[in-house]
Order: structure tokens, then C-alpha cells, then sequence
């Protein structure tokens, strides 16, 4: 294996010989063409004009710059970069991802406040396909973060538009071949860690029609033992345009995943940069592998200037197998749907025109869970322990449907307010198929969730074509999951409980000034989630000492309030060397507090309930303040290079606020080179460093799940460097 350092001498021999042997002319390339700031355009609203502007609601955009600033692989590197008031987090290398918009992100967990094992609350789309199952929960690790080219992330409740998403909503769009070319290419990155990835594409891009067609493969040894990772991946992205009145998209996706867990450190562990990790983890081998394929078609039809409409039907088959320091799970679901959407548009005068966007959703997804217990077998070649007896066997049902209708009244003077309108359902069935002879409990369970009704007002006013200000108030809910609504020991259907519910009221301002060089937003919001999930623990009937058995409650909420701001701005632009030099800032300050918020333990002695009030506590897993600087250069022989710094305040991670977190800050850069020879040869050399500081940060941060707290990341300068080429026909 070629070494880190050797890749990097090598990148810099290339460009040199590059800048040495070239003309100006010969470099030039379509991508470094200027472009404004502010063009940008967002998908999900009901105003035909899609500028971030119109937009009476906190939605970001990341588009290839912010997606490439680092290596591109993982997602976080550029959501927590780029995204005031979000952050994203990951198990292991390349799986177990997390993303927290607000202060919500995670499940409920069985020590209460948080769950550290899915995501849940959000509704995550790729290229129109849900990621986020029936159930409502997302798990992102099958996704090729490296073939991702746009994202948009729509802040806070999202219940009208998106259905059960009461954080907000996330939709990813896969890169598309050019229009007009037909090429071939090969990517190739290394890093440090063993990081390896290869990735051969074939775009056809023509004037109707488009298809891109890429496979790859990514490996990492681990920075730590027991933490190597694997992802094979292909994707097929089709678009076709028959008429101007029709278009159809596809999209199929395989992906086998394959990423080693090492168990979280503990906070003495953490103390000490022992990075040795848990001993239960690796004894059982920890890992998680997920296996799935992801298809779907959609279809728009323009009947005439007034009426469009959109369909499409999707489906995804996942094979899933993990371990962990409790044993392992099988876990085979399907999961399938379809989206219909009306988009309508009448000219009520020369001064009124009213938008409307009305349509619905569901999914169904079909799963069988088997857990199974893990034991050491009385083989000397045996390394790890083996799967033992069966533990559990669950077959689940989950329904989920959303009949939604957003409308826009644009009025003069570039006033506008929207209106909308969401109602959710879903239904659970769960046969428990581990049944004991002469047992009493009923082995299947249903509860539905209805009337699940989500509101959305807004009022958006422009000044001068150059700033808006806007306010909106919206609502979300998030259902139980299947593991939570009943009550396994008892064999009784958790009746009483029902789903959260976030409600956000935000007042913001956006703008594009100094002859459109500057752009910024800003968004001050005041969130309040209630019905908010907790464990309760039920003790052994005296004299017996010990935990009976733990179920979820409704037990209390939270009152977000926090100020979010961004700005880009184009410092200078010329036709000389330095094309031009961008920066960008963000910034995010969180008071986020619990409010009448409890769950229940037992006593020291485990003999009694004892319950505890964390009300007026900092919701954990929330730093109070993070912020993000960083500059961007690029010159006319194709020379870029940008240099970004990541802050991230010191944060609770137990809700009693005992156990904090030390602030940090990541310093990361890269420099590459990207030229077009004859017309044919697109050449990108480039190659970076990350955490340029040797700092000491977590990829994740347990909360709620002492003595396991840490998931460490690399305390040690990193490096990547590749090569991205590309033939044009």
C-alpha cells in the first residue's frame, strides 16, 4: 500500500508539471465559471418561484462546493460545516449516522432522554425515494455519501408537506450525468487509516435524455482496532424528457455496507486516550452490515400553464445483521410506497396569484427482527464469541399515510403568505413469534395513531428583489415504534401512550446585498415539544430485589429556543491569477431546557421506584453554541483551495447535567487542481488534511448511557489525496 506521504509528494509533483507545461487556455474549465451566491433553488414549497428568498422558513441548501470542501465521503463533514442549528453523527467510519436538527434527532432510549442507536423524527428522501422507513426510523448506512451532489435540509417541524417529521426534513439528490456530454471516468482517493475508494462512472448526458451509471468500492482499516469498514455500492440515475409536457425519472441503488463496531470508551477511558474500547463489543465481534437495493420511478406531466402533476412508486429491500455487547440482530425488511402530488397555479388578477401544492403519501413496511444471545464456543479457532439461542422473533406491520395541501397567495409588492395543511395516520401490528406453551400473553399486538393533524402558516415579505423577512408557525408529530408500544413482560398493549408533537414558531430575514457578493440568513425560533417519550423502571415485587421490567411513557417536554445565522461573501473576483476568493461564516447559539420532564429508576438499593425530575435542566447532546469560519480560493489555471475551522461548545451528555463534554475546534484544508486538456481529458488532483490541530473529538457522544459515553474519533492530523478523471466523448 502506497503511504500517505508518498500519495502527497506525488500529488504535488503532478501539479507542478501541470502548471509548468500549460497554457491558460488549455486549463479553462465550465466549473469555474462565476456564479452568484444566491442561485440557489429548494424543492419542497408551494411558491413557483423556489429562490431561497420566497422561502418564509429555514431551509439550506449544500450544493457541490460545501459537498467537496473535504473528502466528500461523509456527510457530517459538511452538514456540521455548513448548517446552523444541525448536526450530524456517526457510529462507526461509514455507518450508525445520526442527524440532530434543533435538538431533536434520536430516539427514545431505555435510560430516558435519548436513544443512541437510530434516528428517528426526521423524514430523510433520496432523489424522491424515503429513506426513512414506515416505522419512522432512518438509518443511513447502505447511502454512498460520495455520490451525493445536493442537499437540502428543511429546519424544524415539517409535518404538513413530509408527514411524521417532527424535526424536519432531509432530501438528497444523487449527481446526474452533464447535459450534452457523454464520458467515462475513474476516481481514486486514498488516506490515511488505509482509506482506499475507487469509483468508475459512465455518464450519457444528451438533450431528452440522461443516464449515469457509477460503481465503487470504499474501504478503511480503522484508526483504533476494530473499527474497519467496507461499502460496495452501485447506482443507476436516469432522467427522460419524451415532450415539453413529460418527464420521468428512475433511480436504482445496491449498496453492501460493512462497518466494525469497538464499543463506546467510557469517560475514564476517554480521560486517559485509552482508545482501546469495550471488551464485550469485541469479544462479540460488533459490527453492522446492511445489505439493501433501492429502486423507484417517478412521472410529471404538465396538462397545461395551470395543472402539473408528479407520481411515483418506490421500494427497498434490506438485509440487516449487527452485534453488539448485547448479543446480535437479524433484521429483513421491504418497505414500499408511493407519492402523488397536484401542482397548481391560477392567476387570479394581474396583481394575485395563487400556488397550491395537494397530494399524499404512504408506505407499508414488512419486517422480521430475530435477536439472539451470544456465547463463547469451546473452539480454540473460534476468535470471537458465536450467535447462542434465540432471544426474540418479531414479525411487524407498519402503515404510514400523509394527505397533505400547501397553498401561496402571492400578492403585490412581493408579499406573500402561505397556508397548509397535513394529516398523518399510522398503524402498527407485531406478532411475537417466541411464544412459551401455556402462556397467557396475547402474541399479537396492534395500535394505530390517527388525526395526526399538522398546520403550517407563513407570511413572506421581499424588499427590493434583495432581502426578505419572513414568520411562520408549523407542527410535527413522531409515533411510537413497534419496540416501544407494547409492554413485553406484562403482554399488554402500552395504551397510553401517544405520539410527541413539536410545534415552532420562527421569525427570519434573508438577503442577497452588496450587489449580490453578499448573502446571508438569519432565523430566531422558539420550539416546544411535548408528549416526550421517557423510561419508566418497575421493581421486583419485595422481598425480590432488581428491575422487573422497564416500559415508555409520556412523561414531559422541552422549550428550544436558539438564534441561527450564516453568511457567504464574495471578497474578490478578477480576471487576473486569483479568480476569486469567497468566505463563509455560520453560527448557532441553543438554550435548550426540559420542561416538566422525568423518568423513573430504582433506588440505590433496588428496591423502590424513584423518580426524577430534570425540568429546567439543558436538554443533553446539545452544545449551547457552535460556530463555523472558513475561505474558499480558486484562480483561472484551475488552482483551488480552502481552508475551514469547526467550533463546538462544551455540552451535557446525561440530562442531569453532570457529565460535559470539552469544547473543541477542528481545523481542516484542501488543495487540488482541476483542468480540462483538449477538450477531453477532465483532470481533478487533490489531496487535504483533517483535524490540522491533533485535537481530541468524538464522532459521537453517548447521552444518557453511562459508563459508555464516547465514540473517538482520530486525535491526530489525517490526510486523503486523489485523482478524479474523466473522458469526454
Amino acid at each position: 500500500m502506497i503511504s500517505i506521504k508518498t500519495t502527497a509528494i506525488m500529488l504535488f509533483g503532478v501539479m507542478s508539471y501541470v502548471l509548468s507545461a500549460q497554457t491558460a487556455d488549455s486549463l479553462k474549465t465550465d466549473s469555474l465559471k462565476a456564479v452568484h451566491l444566491n442561485e440557489v433553488e429548494v424543492t419542497a414549497t408551494s411558491n413557483p418561484n423556489k429562490s431561497l428568498l420566497s422561502q418564509p422558513t429555514s431551509i439550506v441548501k449544500l450544493n457541490e462546493t460545501e459537498l467537496k470542501r473535504s473528502a466528500s465521503l461523509y456527510l457530517d463533514d459538511a452538514i456540521n460545516a455548513n448548517i446552523p442549528g444541525v448536526f450530524m453523527e456517526r457510529r462507526t467510519i461509514s455507518a450508525g449516522q445520526q442527524i440532530n436538527i434543533r435538538g431533536y434527532g434520536n430516539g427514545v432510549g431505555f435510560r430516558g432522554a435519548s436513544n443512541n442507536f437510530d434516528s428517528q423524527g426526521l423524514k430523510m428522501y433520496l432523489n424522491g425515494i424515503p429513506i426513512t422507513d414506515a416505522e419512522g426510523i432512518t438509518v443511513m448506512d447502505d447511502i454512498d455519501f460520495g455520490s451525493i451532489g445536493n442537499v437540502e435540509v428543511v429546519k424544524g417541524p415539517a409535518g404538513t408537506l413530509y408527514g411524521l417529521a417532527v424535526a424536519g426534513a432531509v432530501n438528497l439528490q444523487t449527481k446526474k450525468a452533464e447535459k450534452g456530454k457523454i464520458s467515462v471516468g475513474q476516481d481514486v482517493m486514498l488516506g490515511s487509516y488505509g482509506l482506499r475508494r475507487l469509483t468508475t462512472r459512465i455518464e450519457i448526458g444528451g438533450q431528452n435524455s440522461s443516464l449515469l451509471v457509477n460503481y465503487g468500492r470504499q474501504q478503511s482499516d480503522g484508526f483504533i482496532a476494530h473499527t474497519a469498514s467496507q461499502k460496495d455500492f452501485v447506482n443507476v440515475i436516469g432522467d427522460f424528457h419524451p415532450n415539453n409536457k413529460q418527464s420521468v425519472t428512475t433511480y436504482v441503488g445496491y449498496s453492501n455496507s460493512y462497518d466494525e463496531r469497538q464499543g463506546e470508551l467510557t469517560i475514564g477511558q476517554w480521560d486517559t486516550l485509552n482508545y482501546s474500547g469495550n471488551p464485550a463489543y469485541i469479544k462479540n465481534n460488533a459490527h453492522s452490515n446492511v445489505v439493501s437495493v433501492r429502486a423507484g420511478v417517478g412521472h410529471t406531466y404538465k396538462f397545461n400553464k395551470y395543472i402539473s402533476h408528479s407520481f411515483s412508486v418506490f421500494g427497498t429491500g434490506t438485509s440487516n445483521n449487527a452485534s453488539s455487547a448485547g448479543g446480535w440482530t437479524d433484521k429483513n425488511a421491504v418497505n414500499y410506497g408511493a407519492r402523488t402530488t397536484f401542482d397548481m397555479h391560477f392567476d387570479l388578477n394581474e396583481k394575485f396569484h395563487l400556488n397550491g401544492i395537494t397530494g399524499g403519501e404512504i408506505q407499508q413496511q414488512i419486517a422480521q427482527t430475530v435477536g439472539y444471545g451470544m456465547t463463547a464456543p469451546n473452539l480454540p479457532s473460534y476468535t470471537y464469541n458465536i450467535i447462542g439461542s434465540v432471544k426474540s422473533n418479531q414479525f411487524t406491520r407498519c402503515e404510514t399515510s400523509s394527505l397533505f395541501s400547501e397553498w401561496t397567495l402571492v400578492m403585490p409588492k412581493d408579499l406573500s403568505v402561505t397556508a397548509g395543511l397535513g394529516l398523518s395516520t399510522m398503524l402498527i401490528t407485531l406478532n411475537d413469534r417466541v411464544y412459551v406453551t401455556g402462556a397467557t400473553k396475547n402474541p399479537t399486538y396492534s395500535k394505530g395513531y390517527d388525526h395526526l393533524f399538522s398546520p403550517h402558516f407563513a407570511v413572506n415579505k421581499i424588499f427590493s428583489k434583495k432581502l426578505s423577512v419572513y414568520a411562520s408557525y408549523s407542527t410535527g408529530y413522531k409515533a411510537p415504534t413497534s419496540s416501544i408500544f407494547f409492554i413485553p413482560t406484562t403482554g399488554q398493549i402500552n395504551s397510553g401512550l401517544v405520539p410527541e408533537k413539536g410545534t415552532q414558531i420562527e421569525i427570519g430575514t434573508k438577503g442577497d446585498l452588496l450587489k449580490e457578493k453578499l448573502h446571508y440568513e438569519v432565523a430566531i425560533f422558539s420550539a416546544q415539544f411535548t408528549n416526550k417519550m421517557t423510561s419508566i423502571a418497575v421493581p421486583l415485587a419485595p422481598p425480590l430485589v432488581g428491575t422487573a421490567y422497564t416500559y415508555i411513557a409520556n412523561r414531559g417536554g422541552q422549550d428550544d429556543k436558539g438564534v441561527e445565522a450564516l453568511v457567504k461573501y464574495l471578497v474578490y473576483k478578477s480576471e487576473g491569477f486569483v479568480k476569486d476568493i469567497r468566505i463563509f461564516t455560520n453560527f448557532c447559539y441553543s438554550n435548550f431546557k426540559y420542561t416538566n420532564y422525568a423518568y423513573q429508576t430504582l433506588s440505590p438499593d433496588k428496591k423502590s421506584a424513584v423518580i426524577t425530575d430534570y425540568s429546567g435542566n439543558a436538554v443533553a447532546g446539545v452544545a449551547p453554541i457552535t460556530a463555523n469560519a472558513g475561505i474558499d480560493v480558486s484562480t483561472k489555471i484551475g488552482v483551488y483551495a480552502n481552508v475551514n475551522y469547526m467550533y463546538r461548545d462544551a455540552m451535557p451528555f446525561t440530562s442531569d447535567g453532570l457529565n460535559t463534554t470539552h469544547p473543541y475546534g477542528l481545523l481542516n484544508s484542501k488543495l487540488g487542481i482541476r483542468y480540462v486538456i483538449a477538450k477531453h481529458f477532465d483532470i481533478d488532483l487533490f489531496m487535504g488534511a483533517v483535524n490540522m490541530t491533533n485535537t481530541q473529538y468524538a464522532y459521537m457522544v453517548f447521552v444518557n448511557q453511562l459508563p459508555d459515553a464516547y465514540i473517538p474519533a482520530p486525535n491526530k492530523i489525517n490526510y486523503f489525496g486523489g485523482i478524479n478523471f474523466k473522458y469526454i466523448f
